[in-house]
């Protein structure tokens, strides 16, 4: 950041009185422009026939990451609920109508200043389709996953949990809130 956003002026880094880290403040209308890590939100659509789960994963269209797999996902927009958020990234990733159900994973990657909230979600219908930001969207049972073709570790971890979790569910357990930290930058897909 070199210049105020509310009154244009240069910013220095400098901590301010009354805090421990180092911001960027104004150094004519006195303004500390604080940054945050940026929330990432979405859902693990699924489907049930026949006894048979299966997940709903988009393949990817932008980078990073274009062509690997993900679940529906983005960041939050400003005026939003994170639920809000994981519903709207749905249905702009995957066309899918979905109905919303409890947070299931936080995974917090402060390399990179994002944390990742997914929510665990029913498909309503099998009327999805590929968004702008996704190539294809496709349902597959846990072990059609294309582990090593997925795009992000939140995603695989997220994954992981649930499908544990799905195990605990069918034998009289509970779905629980998953939390994990992520310290270590991912290989490159180069």
């Amino acid at each position: 950041m070199k210049f105020c956003s509310e009154c244009a002026a240069p910013v220095e880094l400098k901590i301010p009185a009354d805090d421990t880290r180092e911001r960027f403040v104004c150094s004519a209308c006195g303004v500390i422009h604080y940054e945050n890590p940026k929330m990432v939100v979405g859902s693990i659509p699924v489907w049930q026939q026949d006894g048979e789960l299966k997940v709903l994963l988009c393949k990817r269209a932008i980078e990073p990451r274009l062509g690997y797999w993900t679940l529906p996902a983005g960041f939050m927009e400003n005026n939003e609920t994170s639920a809000q958020a994981a519903q709207r990234e749905t249905v702009e990733e995957a066309g899918a109508n979905i109905a919303l159900h409890e947070l299931f994973s936080v995974i917090n990657v402060p390399h990179v200043h994002q944390v990742h909230l997914f929510y665990r979600a029913t498909l309503l219908d099998l009327n999805y389709a590929a968004g702008t930001e996704s190539l294809d969207v496709q349902m597959f049972a846990e072990n059609d996953i294309p582990w090593d073709d997925i795009a992000f570790p939140t995603v695989s971890h997220t994954l992981r949990f649930f499908f544990s979790d799905i195990k605990k569910v069918r034998a009289g357990g509970q779905f629980s809130v998953h939390e994990e930290d992520i310290f270590k930058p991912m290989r490159s897909s180069t």
